[in-house]
């Protein structure tokens, strides 16, 4: 089995490789690799046409290739809650919760990821006229971790902010060269931000029609991630060096063990209710989809 993440380097989808690394899917009968795909509508369009058989992404980014949600259905949640971070440079001194800061600045984002940032602005009351939010230099092609690549970019001056995962957002931090601005999943933005979106597992209606025990193992293996990754964070320290490069391997711990709380793959009425919001603000969606259109129901339950 073959699952798409659209950032590897990443803590935003670890909890998909860390059931595949950990040997979480192979006890549960489930032999599987996961692969970079970027940007996250490539994955999802990957999908439609048969080439992967899950995408371990953002969940409202599978309508990029399946309108209305025609043909495909979450899984599970791999993490709750909108995930991504607004760093800002630190000569710019920003401030926590402060967003005036963005009003005339270039801020980076990826495909798809973007529309998080534009509609918290917008539901924040910001111009999006006066922001200019678009592709970081460089980043480009399926080979991408986005998060680095807008850390770095952020320290080469190219951009004045970004808009990315934690991993790259840590590495600004920690470097000196961002402040952190945003981050959703611990309070800021405007309210309903946190429910614009969450990390998912989605395979088409044809894959979990044609093998439902394996798209339940799916979820299964998931979850054991998670108790495993509760139960020792420094286990992701293991992952981190098969996958990533020596200092991204030694922060995702501690990255891991901040995302603990929002470990959980039970997909509440709640988030599906944000996302057809934001889904509907940002032209994603003309009406709102049920809750069974949209998640697996035989597979998982609220």
């Amino acid at each position: 089995m073959r699952i798409a993440v659209p950032d590897l380097i990443s803590n935003s989808y670890f909890p998909a490789l860390a059931a595949v690394e950990l040997g979480c899917m192979r006890d549960e009968g489930v032999e599987a690799t996961v692969e970079l795909l970027f940007p996250v509508d490539a994955a999802y369009r990957g999908l439609a046409a048969g080439e992967v058989d899950v995408v371990a992404g953002s969940a409202h980014s599978a309508l990029a290739a399946f309108p209305d949600w025609q043909g495909v259905k979450l899984l599970c949640a791999q993490v709750q809650g909108m995930y991504w971070f607004l760093i800002m440079r630190a000569d710019l001194e920003p401030r926590r919760n402060d967003l005036s800061i963005v009003r005339g600045r270039r801020i980076g984002a990826a495909p798809w990821v973007d529309m998080g940032l534009r509609q918290l602005l917008a539901d924040a009351g910001i111009d999006l006229g006066e922001v200019d939010i678009a592709p970081v230099p460089g980043a480009a092609g399926a080979g991408t971790n986005f998060g680095l690549t807008a850390a770095r970019a952020l320290a080469d001056g190219a951009i004045d902010g970004f808009w990315a995962n934690g991993m790259g957002a840590e590495v600004a931090l920690r470097s000196g060269v961002g402040g952190l601005v945003l981050d959703v999943r611990r309070g800021d933005g405007p309210d309903g931000c946190f429910d614009y979106t969450f990390a998912s597992l989605a395979a088409t209606d044809d894959f979990i029609a044609r093998d439902p025990d394996r798209a339940r193992a799916l979820v299964r293996g998931v979850r054991r991630a998670h108790a495993l990754l509760r139960e020792d964070p420094d286990r992701a320290t293991a992952v981190g060096e098969r996958l990533f490069p020596p200092e991204q391997a030694s922060l995702i711990a501690e990255l891991v063990r901040r995302d603990l709380p929002c470990y959980d793959t039970v997909i509440p009425d709640r988030a599906i209710a944000g996302m057809n919001r934001f889904a509907r603000e940002r032209g994603l969606l003309t009406h709102d989809c049920s809750y069974e259109q949209i998640v697996a129901t035989a597979i998982e339950r609220r």
